[in-house]
């Protein structure tokens, strides 16, 4: 990959790390997949209005990118959650719909300073492996378990570990009543306590509409980055109006949990990369296998011998320099 001043903050991907790139999102989707999450993508630009409607507006304009068509305002989405409550939005919903898991590799663009910017780190576009699920309060628990336990599954296949769990409470600019942000505050708690995971209290570090468990690792200059994150939303549901038909045919309004797991995309491929030191696992590595030739007379052999690897699906090269 590269960067270039035309972009700043903005990734080139190369051949070899869309490859690894490509994989990670292969083996995310094979696991969501059997998660039972359905795959939805947004559009990029959306109209101001909704913005406003999501809280976004007023907490996080000076972040956003914005554009003009036809005299109407319309935002570079920062955030993924207010196209997938569309999506939601779009056909009735009942208890029988629920908990309905909503999985979206969303392009994000948010603006930050050029002193900030670093690497795959801390860029302006990226991607953020987002899902949405809508449930019932009896479901919020056994939801945000599964999480865990999928987050876990993920870190382990990457032999990354956690430096340590965080759950961030309440900001002082937030939406939504006291008692309900108590109620939420409380289930992730006891849900880690459940699962006896230890964790630090990050006072005043939750996002505007819901508390949330952070799951920060250690790369290799022993710097920590937040990439997982669960958080609990008791606020878009009523912002947006989302409702489903319980078992009495009544209207009830789902409760939200959004979640990343690799976070951003680029910034765990750089965790990744520094872990490793470049070594990647086989079935991550751009390229897999080589075939070398020790004399002129193997060339033709060796030659074939690439040409069929790679049919078989390896990715292959080949060093034909008699040395």
């Amino acid at each position: 990959f590269s960067f270039s001043e035309v972009a700043p903050g903005m990734v080139f991907w190369h051949n070899n790390g869309l490859i690894i790139r490509n994989k990670l999102i292969e083996f995310w989707r094979k696991e969501h997949r059997k998660a039972g999450y359905e795959e939805i993508k947004t559009p990029q630009i959306l109209d101001k209005k909704l913005w406003q409607i999501s809280g976004h507006w007023d907490k996080y304009k000076d972040n956003i990118f914005l554009t003009e068509y036809e005299k109407r305002d319309f935002a570079v989405k920062p955030m993924n959650c207010p196209g997938g409550m569309l999506v939601y939005k779009n056909s009735p919903k009942s208890y029988k719909n629920l908990p309905l898991k909503v999985a979206e590799l969303g392009e994000v663009h948010r603006q930050e300073l050029s002193g900030v910017l670093g690497g795959l780190f801390r860029v302006i576009q990226f991607t953020q492996d987002d899902a949405h699920i809508f449930c019932t309060e009896k479901q919020i628990e056994s939801e945000i378990e599964k999480i865990i336990e999928l987050i876990n599954k993920f870190y382990k296949t990457y032999n990354l570990d956690f430096d340590h769990v965080e759950l961030s409470t309440r900001p002082e600019k937030r939406i939504g009543n006291d008692k309900i942000w108590d109620l939420a505050e409380k289930t992730l708690e006891n849900v880690l306590k459940k699962k006896k995971m230890k964790f630090k209290l990050n006072k005043g570090d939750g996002v505007f509409y819901g508390p949330k468990i952070d799951f920060h690792i250690k790369d290799s200059l022993g710097r920590t980055w937040q990439c997982s994150t669960i958080q609990l939303d008791f606020q878009m549901p009523e912002r947006f109006d989302l409702v489903y038909i319980d078992e009495n045919n009544k209207q009830k309004r789902p409760i939200m949990l959004h979640r990343v797991i690799y976070g951003s995309l680029e910034r765990f491929i750089g965790v990744l990369l520094e872990h490793t030191n470049g070594r990647l696992p086989l079935w991550l590595a751009p390229k897999q296998l080589r075939v070398i030739n020790f004399t002129d007379r193997n060339i033709k052999s060796c030659e074939k011998l690439a040409q069929e690897l790679n049919e078989l699906g390896f990715r292959v090269d080949t060093d034909l320099k008699s040395e």
